[in-house]
């Protein structure tokens, strides 16, 4: 019997974005599929009454295993999919490894990719569906010491603007959240990436990564930060919209360097984007 209520698949379910989009949207009347890395986080997903499966966007087979696990709980009728796994990569362009920097792509867009386009089919087949990708604001500004992330995220965009236009008749819509700073375990993981794949004593900018390191292991929220549920309502929106917008823009810092990208010189954003820590 397929199930009465519209699928959604969800990437990054552990915690942060993914976890609260998943509540958010069973609240709303939705089917959650939720997905994580790690089997721990799969249990424990399954415990709060989710349908959860593992999945590692690094990992082909694992992303079809969970594309025939999708498959056979909707009975191919998959309505949605937030791809919202990522991680940030910190570091300066100079000190990026070319595996470091392969590493970030693997999951934040190769896989992320894979997984979309496997998926896809489902939903042109019924004639309607959502993509959702979160983006972040580092998707259209570049802010220092940021390189692996912004360049992930930059990417994403492109393909996905790609996508919705290649898509134009299908009923599927793409649909792009562009979160500034939200309450997550964001900051956390990037400071295990960072200790991992930087060697910070050997760069010129070992005295600059001492005060990141700072900034990364520090428990204070960065400014306009919000909670996940912003990002839940706008996600929301993409899935209820009759004609989903095609971005949705979260956070002050996100909305503000929207309209300065649009009207200032380069040189002034420059200028102002240098300075933002």
């Amino acid at each position: 019997m397929p199930f009465p209520k519209k699928s959604v698949l969800i990437t990054g379910c552990s915690s942060g974005i993914g976890y609260h989009c998943a509540h958010a949207l069973r609240d709303a009347g939705f089917h959650v599929l939720a997905t994580a890395r790690d089997e721990a986080d799969v249990a424990r997903l399954a415990k709060e009454g989710f349908d959860a499966e593992r999945l590692n966007l690094d990992d082909s087979a694992s992303i079809d295993r969970a594309v025939a696990w999708c498959r056979t709980l909707t009975n191919d009728r998959l309505y949605a999919l937030f791809n919202n796994a990522a991680y940030g990569q910190p570091g300066a362009v100079e000190d990026l490894r070319r595996d470091v920097l392969r590493a970030q792509f693997e999951t934040n867009l190769f896989g992320t990719h894979e997984l979309t386009v496997k998926l896809l089919p489902m939903m042109i087949e019924a004639g309607e569906g959502r993509i959702v990708q979160n983006s972040s604001v580092l998707g259209f500004a570049a802010l220092r010491y940021r390189g692996a992330y912004n360049a992930s995220k930059f990417a994403l965009e492109g393909l996905s603007d790609t996508l919705r236009l290649e898509l134009r008749g299908t009923g599927v819509d793409v649909v792009i959240l562009e979160p500034g700073p939200i309450r997550s375990r964001f900051r956390e993981n990037a400071l295990k990436m960072f200790e991992a794949h930087i060697d910070r004593r050997k760069s010129r900018l070992a005295s600059v990564y001492e005060k990141k390191l700072s900034q990364l292991r520090s428990s204070e929220d960065a400014p306009f930060t919000l909670g996940p549920e912003a990002v839940a309502a706008a996600l929301l929106k993409a899935l209820q919209a009759p004609s989903p917008k095609r971005r949705y823009r979260i956070t002050t810092p996100t909305k503000l360097f929207y309209w300065m990208k649009k009207f200032f010189p380069e040189s002034w954003m420059d200028s102002i984007l240098a300075k933002v820590e």
